[in-house]
């Protein structure tokens, strides 16, 4: 149940875009990841709409479930399914990444959000204004930037990177960072010279931090 197929990059709807979705996943040290970045200052914000990423969690890994329902079945505990398959009706986000608190998803009363890591917005900003649609689709619903936060506290983050924003719960900074530079080395997206250096000092606190992989949960 609580097992989620990574994108495969197959998009009925996108085909055609070239290789469109970004290289494979990456793996190894964080700080590493972070090192191999571009760094560069920030693109104006001109001609971002959600709409350029596609529509919210389209189902991008063919399996005939949405993206969010496929995020909630991998980092919420005890979920149960309203439709016997895809859709998730309840569950608790036990140990939820950027408040260290308990959050109960109760479908259409939801205090739970599905946060890109990378903003979509700040991914616009920093290479993704170039991409074709096939690609920004791919990034939008990719479970590696992807995870299941307490709404409330996600909502404080509006586009930030790290050098604006880090999760209060300082205990996930490190992980929160490291799947930021994942998500940024795989799509080739830069970063900001501040941003750089916040990503640093995270990082310098947890030397041995490991980039995740997709199917990793958020907390």
């Amino acid at each position: 149940m609580a097992a989620l197929l990574s994108v495969t990059g197959c998009l009925p709807e996108d085909k055609g875009g070239g290789d469109g979705h970004g290289g494979g996943t990456p793996s190894g040290p964080a700080m590493s990841a972070v090192a191999s970045l571009t760094v560069k200052g920030r693109a104006p914000k001109t001609g971002y709409e959600r709409a350029a990423f596609g529509s919210p969690w389209t189902d991008t890994d063919d399996n005939h479930c949405d993206t969010r329902d496929d995020i909630l079945r991998r980092d919420l505990t005890g979920v149960r399914l309203r439709d016997g398959r895809c859709a998730v009706a309840s569950g608790s986000l036990t140990d939820d990444p950027y408040t260290g608190g308990s959050v109960r998803f109760v479908r259409g009363h939801s205090k739970i959000d599905i946060d890109h890591v990378v903003a979509l917005s700040d991914a616009w900003q920093k290479g993704a204004r170039a991409w074709d649609r096939g690609k920004r689709v791919a990034f939008a619903n990719d479970p590696l930037n992807l995870i299941a936060v307490d709404a409330g506290t996600n909502r404080s983050k509006g586009d930030g990177d790290a050098a604006t924003w880090l999760p209060p719960n300082k205990g996930y900074r490190c992980k929160y960072v490291a799947r930021q530079a994942a998500v940024k080395k795989k799509y080739e997206l830069w970063v900001t010279p501040p941003e750089r250096d916040a990503m640093k000092r995270v990082l310098g606190t947890c030397p041995g931090a490991e980039l995740p992989s997709p199917s990793e949960r958020g907390s």
